[in-house]
């Protein structure tokens, strides 16, 4: 780790990278912030958007039944449930029995109301606040090596299966024909994405990792005339808000979540509008 501080102060003399905590938190986030902002392309393009919303409140009831059930690891009781809850999601989406955003909007609120109730009891869900917003500060260096296998093995999967996913979205018929098993690509996207979510809702939190996941997308799908482009661009925005997010956090001596959302929803705003230039 100390050769890879020293590289960061050559490249980056900032006074607010000085500290271990900072370059830990800026290590996370070039490791995390790409790999949302590949994902974000498809929950956008799979119109999806909410479904990590549903992810991060399972969080909580993951957390909670794994102290129930006696589970010392809180990571692994938020991978196990969350990857559970993926599944639930995605196969009643698939039976066609509500639409995508009820069936997300009835497990969201199911998710984040069993996990508060598990949680409070006995005035106990003070500890667990944090979750809600995260702390990107407190990244450990086996966080970092946690999160650069995430990264290698989500992007690996990600482009495995992005053309099937990408065709099945846009014309389910099509994707049939070619022998595309729709239904078990879709499920293993949302094990994916669960993955993901799970990984960062300890620095992200709870209340913005919807936000981190699909702003960069939507943003880079106002920016981009084809699908490589799109990732690129989404790739491209969520590493500038990350770090100008984190940067402006120290200055500014507040969230680093937020900020790194509000930059994001900045290139968004910003997108529409050097798309309606464009179009002119």
């Amino acid at each position: 780790m100390q050769a890879i501080y020293q590289v960061i102060d050559t490249l980056l003399p900032i006074p607010a990278l000085q500290f271990g905590f900072m370059k830990n938190a800026l290590l996370a986030i070039l490791l995390l912030t790409p790999l949302l902002g590949l994902l974000g392309t498809m929950a956008v393009n799979q119109q999806m958007a909410f479904f990590s919303d549903a992810l991060g409140h399972s969080a909580l009831t993951g957390i909670g039944l794994g102290i129930v059930l006696g589970v010392r690891s809180d990571l692994i009781s938020m991978l196990v449930f969350g990857v559970v809850w993926a599944i639930l999601i995605c196969r009643i989406r698939q039976t066609g029995a509500a639409s995508t955003d009820t069936v997300i909007s009835v497990f969201s609120s199911t998710s984040i109301a069993a996990g508060l109730l598990i949680l409070s009891r006995g005035g106990g869900f003070a500890k667990y606040s944090s979750l809600l917003v995260g702390d990107v500060l407190a990244v450990t260096p086996n966080d970092l090596l946690l999160l650069l296998i995430a990264l290698a093995v989500g992007t690996a999967v990600w482009m495995a299966m992005y053309n099937r996913l990408l065709l099945a979205g846009v014309n389910a018929s099509l994707a049939r024909s070619r022998g595309v098993r729709i239904h078990l690509v879709e499920c293993a996207f949302v094990v994916l994405v669960a993955v993901a979510v799970m990984l960062a809702i300890r620095w992200v939190g709870v209340m913005l990792i919807n936000a981190l996941l699909i702003l960069p997308a939507a943003a880079g799908r106002n920016l981009a005339r084809s699908s490589r482009q799109h990732a690129v661009w989404s790739v491209a925005i969520a590493l500038s808000s990350g770090v100008a997010g984190l940067l402006s956090a120290y200055a500014w001596d507040t969230s680093a979540g937020a900020a790194i959302v509000l930059y994001a929803a900045a290139w968004y705003f910003l997108s529409l509008l050097l798309r309606a230039v464009l179009r002119r």
